[in-house]
């Protein structure tokens, strides 16, 4: 593997290399670093990371049976294409689960996690504006997030993260090619809901969020940015 990953992670203490592989190359597939279809070698990874094989290895068998990485004939593994069914799929899961995941949250969010949220919303708008597509995922992903995890016995995030997983490539071709991916700000929507401790009004953001992003492409659209991505 030739190109350095841009995700950078700091290992800190009590966090075994084994752990620390499987973070950094998640959050790498996560925000789209790793194309669809391109190579991976264990040891161009290792590499990458300043670290040996074997804890690489056991990151990718676990990345692998998350649906993230495929291992293939040859033992190259790669991130997997996806396909117009996948897609859409993917798109109705994530919309489900973090519907839920914003109504569960409601009660339980702080003012202060709010005023985050505005903070969080409009780095975001900065980072698109300077074409900043990595920074932009990971904002909305952090804005997403802080409002999941406010609810301090949410149990759901591993599963949405595990959406955010299979989608991120794809994201990421699609922000590349897409100059305007959101008409309305429906973040700011979402942060006025809250503020009201309206829960449909909430989940109602947070859908058309995600419906009107990637999900919101017509199907010629669609397979337009799957054959760039091809």
């Amino acid at each position: 593997m030739s190109k350095p990953f841009m995700m950078t992670l700091e290992q800190t203490a009590g966090m075994t290399t084994r752990e620390y592989a499987y973070r950094r190359l998640r959050q790498t597939i996560m925000v789209g670093d790793i194309r669809p279809g391109e190579a991976l070698t264990i040891r161009g990874i290792a590499d990458a990371m300043d670290i040996s094989p074997t804890p690489v290895r056991e990151a990718l068998r676990q990345l692998s049976s998350e649906g993230a990485l495929k291992v293939l004939d040859n033992r190259r593994i790669v991130v997997p294409h996806m396909t117009p069914e996948r897609l859409g799929e993917l798109i109705a899961l994530r919309s489900t689960l973090e519907q839920h995941a914003a109504r569960r949250a409601v009660a339980h969010i702080t003012e202060r996690q709010i005023d985050e949220l505005v903070a969080l919303d409009k780095a975001q708008d900065e980072a698109i504006s300077n074409n900043d597509n990595v920074g932009a995922l990971v904002l909305n992903q952090t804005f997403h997030r802080t409002i999941y995890q406010a609810h301090p016995d949410q149990m759901i995030m591993p599963m949405v993260e595990s959406v955010w997983l299979q989608l991120g490539p794809f994201l990421r071709i699609a922000m590349e090619h897409v100059s305007e991916l959101y008409r309305v700000d429906r973040h700011q929507e979402a942060i006025e809901a809250l503020r009201k401790r309206d829960e449909n009004a909430v989940a109602q953001a947070i859908h058309a969020d995600i419906r009107e992003g990637i999900g919101g492409f017509d199907r010629e659209a669609i397979f337009n940015l799957l054959r760039m991505s091809a």
